[in-house]
């Protein structure tokens, strides 16, 4: 069992702590009632959870699993998709983490404008030339996207990085890259 810290391991906050486990196994953090609702499966983005920016890079594992966790539920945002994009845990750490994930991603399919699937991580080309409305740029036909990464909750979308931008980008403009 861990010893309960006097803030909350994520944010560190130091009013109506409380111990909350980290299951599977028989460890403890400490979470201020924000970070409990969130932990619990209520989570919405807010500038409360820029803390887990922090929170991920902890020398206890209950700390960075708690966080990959809330990241994870975050991950329809940009800000905590990089974050995960960035952190590295010991295998150990993110199998654990891994193992009481509780947040379900919606069984979403993302299809190429050829109908060919799309997985996390491909590479696909821009079919035709694309304004990208706020950054002031047109992405070209051709324009090869690597490591994309899917939309939960839209099949109709993917994101990925072009001239340095993340974007979001209809799949009906691209076309997986072999």
């Amino acid at each position: 069992m861990t010893s309960l810290s006097p803030t909350c391991d994520l944010c560190g906050a130091a009013d109506d702590l409380a111990p909350l486990p980290v299951t599977p196994r028989d460890t403890l953090v400490t979470l201020c009632p924000v970070c409990t609702t969130g932990a619990a499966g209520d989570i919405q983005d807010k500038p409360h959870w820029r803390c887990l920016g922090d929170a991920i890079w902890s020398e206890r594992s209950e700390v960075q699993v708690v966080a990959w966790r809330l990241l994870t539920a975050l991950d329809d945002t940009i800000w905590a998709r990089d974050i995960l994009e960035t952190v590295y845990l010991a295998p150990e750490t993110e199998a654990w983490a891994q193992d009481g994930l509780s947040f379900d991603a919606p069984d979403v399919t993302h299809k190429d404008s050829n109908g060919v699937v799309l997985a996390q991580g491909d590479t696909v080309t821009l079919i035709k030339d694309l304004n990208v409305k706020g950054a002031g740029f047109t992405a070209k036909r051709g324009t090869a996207v690597r490591g994309i990464s899917l939309v939960p909750d839209n099949a109709a979308q993917i994101e990925g990085r072009v001239n340095g931008q993340h974007i979001v980008i209809l799949c009906e403009f691209v076309k997986k890259s072999a």
